[in-house]
């Protein structure tokens, strides 16, 4: 473990002083995520201005979801992004047999080598909405920490998802817009999933499983979950981070290499 940390802790910091060459993209990055997030807002707003509400959920109660899907594009923009979207170019350019040779897991050198500050911006208007609305709900102390354990297994879930389809790129090599399609599904997390007719509810907690990204953390933080919804959260995330690195094994078995 002692031995991971280190590692990690140079591929972040050789990351973080590559990036910073380039400080004018941190405000474009902030530029760019008060767009978003005003574009989030007012969509929002449509629904709520004349009095109409989403079945048991009010309009700080539907902030607190918003700003955890806020969170979700920081943590993709910092993490995912950054590191995963590059599989393809590995795979493509013959890369991947150099990471494959090094004395390390190859999922945790492709999934952790690099970070991007630019998604910093997202993180923090998230935690300021969810901090906002958490006061205007009364939620205490004890709300946010339940809410946290539940968010964290969300990324556990959007890593998992996000892995699998990069680990795509061995059998479909230019793969780049599948994490696209992703990203478009997951757009469904800015809203609680009782925004959405019964089919879609389906689709997106069975199929898709938006509904555990965003809507089952903002019910524990606002002490609404059920105890079921929070176990159902804790095997998906296991089951589906124990899948992505089966299927990234999987995979290995059909990649050829570069020079074969």
């Amino acid at each position: 473990m002692q031995r991971y940390l280190k590692v990690l802790r140079l591929f972040w910091g050789a990351a973080i002083a590559s990036e910073l060459e380039y400080r004018i993209n941190f405000l474009v990055a902030t530029l760019t995520s008060l767009g978003n997030l005003a574009g989030s807002l007012f969509g929002l707003f449509l629904f709520y201005r004349t009095g109409y509400t989403f079945s048991g959920w009010s309009w700080e109660a539907a902030l607190v979801v918003l700003g955890i899907f806020t969170l979700l594009q920081g943590f993709s923009a910092t993490f995912l992004a950054s590191n995963l979207n590059r599989i393809v170019r590995h795979v493509q350019e013959g890369t991947l047999d150099f990471i494959l040779l090094k004395p390390i897991r190859s999922q945790f050198w492709l999934s952790t080598h690099t970070l991007s500050p630019w998604g910093l911006p997202d993180l923090i208007f998230g935690s300021i909405i969810i901090g906002y609305a958490g006061k205007r709900l009364g939620v205490g102390i004890n709300g946010y920490l339940l809410g946290v354990l539940p968010l964290l297994f969300s990324f556990v879930i959007l890593y998992s998802l996000w892995f699998m389809l990069g680990s795509m790129s061995i059998w479909f090599v230019k793969i780049y817009n599948v994490t696209e399609v992703l990203r478009g599904l997951l757009e469904a997390g800015r809203y609680p999933i009782a925004a959405y007719p019964t089919a879609y509810r389906f689709f997106f907690t069975f199929v898709m499983p938006v509904a555990f990204l965003t809507t089952v953390p903002a019910q524990a933080l606002l002490g609404r979950s059920e105890i079921s919804w929070l176990i159902g959260a804790v095997i998906l995330a296991i089951a589906l981070f124990f899948a992505s690195t089966w299927f990234w094994r999987f995979a290995l078995r059909f990649y050829t290499s570069a020079s074969s």
